[in-house]
C-alpha cells in the first residue's frame, strides 16, 4: 500500500499563519483612487485636479490664522466711572455734620459750665424699725426711712421720674420698694419718707446669727439703705436726658433697749449720703 503524498506546504500569500503587517500583499492590483472627500479630510484642503498641477502627499496639512483667544475679563464687575462732583457732595455732607455735631455739642457744654449742676444732697434724719424677728435663717420687720434731700442749685430744676430703694444687712439685700416720685425748685428742701417690709425673707444661717449677735450686744444692727433714681435737670428751655443717679447710705444703726425688744430708732445722729452721677 502506497504513501499518501503530503501536500505542499502554502505560498506566501496563502500561509494563515504569516503575522499581519496591516499592508495589502505586493501584487499586481491598482493603487486605490483617492477620493476628493478623502483627500479633503486628509489635507484640510482639496486636491489639485488642475493646471498641471500634482496633488500633494498625502498627511500634508497647510498653514492658517490661529482664532483668537476668548477675551477673559478678570473683574466680571462693570467698571464704575470717578464721578468727581458726587464725591465732593458727600464730603461736604459728612464735613457738615461733623460741625452741626460739633456746635451743639459745644453749646451744651457753655450751658453746662454756666448753670453748673450739682448733684442734690441725701441723709438720712430718722430711721426705725418694728417686730423685727428672726427664726429659723428668715427674716420678718418692719422698716421707716426718712431722708432729707436739697437742691443745692440756684438755676436749675430737679425731677426725680422713678426712685427705688433697698435695704441691706452687710451685701445681702433684705427686701426692696419703690418711692413716690418728686421734684424739686432751685434751692429747694424737701423730708421724704420710704417703707420696707420683709416677711418671712430667707436670710441664711450665718447671716441671721451675725444680726441676733448685734442686736443682743447692744451696739445695734447696721444696716445699709441704697437707693437709685432716674433724675432730669432743667434751667428754662434748656434741660438734660434723663440720669441714673445713685444713692448710697452706709452703716444706718439701729439700736434696740434690751435683747428681746421687737423694735428700735435710729442710733446716733443723722447719717449723710453719698450720691453718685
Amino acid at each position: 500500500m502506497s504513501s499518501a503524498t503530503p501536500p505542499p506546504p502554502p505560498s506566501g500569500a496563502d500561509d494563515p499563519n504569516k503575522p499581519v503587517t496591516g499592508y495589502p500583499t505586493t501584487g499586481n492590483y491598482p493603487p486605490p483612487q483617492t477620493s476628493y472627500h478623502q483627500n479633503y479630510h486628509q489635507t484640510g484642503y482639496p486636491a489639485q485636479t488642475s493646471n498641471n498641477y500634482p496633488p500633494p502627499p498625502p498627511g500634508t496639512g497647510y498653514p492658517y490664522t490661529a482664532p483668537p483667544p476668548a477675551y477673559y475679563n478678570a473683574n466680571p464687575y462693570p467698571h464704575q466711572t470717578y464721578d468727581p462732583q458726587r464725591a465732593t457732595f458727600l464730603r461736604r455732607v459728612i464735613i457738615a455734620g461733623i460741625s452741626v455735631f460739633l456746635i451743639i455739642g459745644a453749646i451744651t457744654f457753655i450751658i453746662w459750665l454756666v448753670v453748673r449742676p450739682h448733684l442734690p444732697d441725701f441723709r438720712v434724719d430718722s430711721a426705725s424699725i418694728t417686730n423685727f424677728n428672726v427664726t429659723n435663717s428668715q427674716l420678718s420687720a418692719n422698716w421707716e426711712i426718712g431722708f432729707f434731700v436739697r437742691n443745692p442749685n440756684k438755676k436749675m430744676t430737679i425731677f426725680y421720674d422713678r426712685i427705688e430703694g433697698s435695704i441691706f444687712y452687710k451685701d445681702e439685700s433684705l427686701t426692696e420698694t419703690s418711692l413716690v416720685p418728686f421734684f424739686q425748685e432751685k434751692k429747694n428742701e424737701t423730708t421724704i419718707s420710704s417703707r420696707f417690709t420683709a416677711m418671712g425673707t430667707y436670710v441664711g444661717e450665718r447671716t441671721a446669727k451675725d444680726m441676733l449677735g448685734d442686736k443682743n450686744n447692744g451696739g445695734g444692727v447696721r444696716f445699709n439703705v441704697r437707693m437709685l433714681a432716674w433724675v432730669r435737670f432743667r434751667s428754662g428751655a434748656w434741660r438734660t436726658r434723663r440720669h441714673l443717679m445713685r444713692v448710697f447710705c452706709e452703716d444706718v444703726r439701729i439700736g434696740f433697749s434690751n435683747a428681746t425688744s421687737l423694735s428700735g430708732t435710729l442710733f446716733g445722729s443723722s447719717k449723710v449720703c453719698e450720691v453718685d452721677l
